[in-house]
């Protein structure tokens, strides 16, 4: 069986949990713990981030690098068109996406939990210990503002994503008026990128992610909440709803967590 060692919340392993639904794939979730150690999973596969997927003896990371292995090793159900024109689309897509989304849906989400101190402890994953999500949950947003702007983080650097992110959501509802997938009539990589990389800025409703209930179809204010964005995520939701394959009450595949660091 494929393991796809990942984050529960990473955008980038829900790009692949995507793909591996839709293609029908059997796999194990090997969920990395942050903030333990990366030498195990770093000696195990030479990537010290997720996703890392495994199969037999074979270790693939990057979300893109994966979703192309895929493509080859399990050619059913494919991930890009036959067509030239609209291959060169699909590609061109995953890769702003890979870059406009995905990096600046991570600013915009951290900036929401700057704002918010229940937002940023209910996120962590269940195995930190409640004197360590207290802790989190202490710390005033001004300061992490601070100690963001160091690291491109800052409250500049998120209004500027999200402003970027309006503008890339108001592309993609025009696009999305007149056809049923970005790159035309059938599903493709593009559309699963952009779908499980817009996972942190809404939440999907249903059982998908292993996240408090409270959390389910919210996300960050101007995006999730915006009406003009309507379209774009109940097409999303669309998306869960025909290829994401929800999560069962004990996922007989899934691992406990493992001590890796993945950041």
């Amino acid at each position: 069986m494929l393991e796809l060692y990942q984050f529960e919340l990473s955008q980038y392993s829900e790009k692949v949990r995507f793909i591996l639904d839709y293609k029908g794939l059997d796999y194990r979730k090997v969920e990395v713990t942050p903030g333990v150690g990366q030498l195990d999973l770093f000696q195990k596969s030479g990537h010290r981030q997720v996703p890392v997927l495994k199969d037999g003896d074979t270790y693939i990371g990057d979300s893109t690098d994966i979703a192309f292995y895929l493509e080859r090793k399990y050619p059913e159900k494919p991930l890009l068109p036959s067509n030239p024109r609209a291959k060169g689309f699909c590609l061109m897509m995953e890769e702003w996406a890979d870059e406009s989304i995905g990096l600046k849906g991570r600013k915009a989400l951290i900036g929401a939990l700057n704002k918010n101190q229940n937002f940023r402890t209910s996120i962590l994953p269940k195995e930190v210990p409640d004197f360590l999500k207290n802790l989190v949950g202490a710390i005033p947003g001004d300061l992490l503002d601070v100690l963001g702007s160091g690291v491109g983080l800052g409250g500049d650097s998120v209004k500027e994503a999200v402003t970027g992110l309006k503008q890339d959501l108001e592309a993609l509802c025009l696009i999305l008026e007149s056809q049923p997938y970005l790159v035309g009539n059938t599903p493709s990589l593009a559309d699963f990128t952009v779908a499980g990389l817009s996972m942190v800025l809404k939440f999907p409703d249903g059982n998908y992610l292993d996240i408090p209930e409270h959390l389910k179809g919210k996300g960050i204010p101007e995006l999730a909440d915006n009406s003009a964005y309507a379209p774009f995520f109940a097409w999303r939701d669309r998306l869960y709803a025909e290829f994401r394959q929800p999560l069962t009450p004990q996922s007989p595949g899934d691992a406990p967590p493992t001590p890796i660091e993945i950041e």
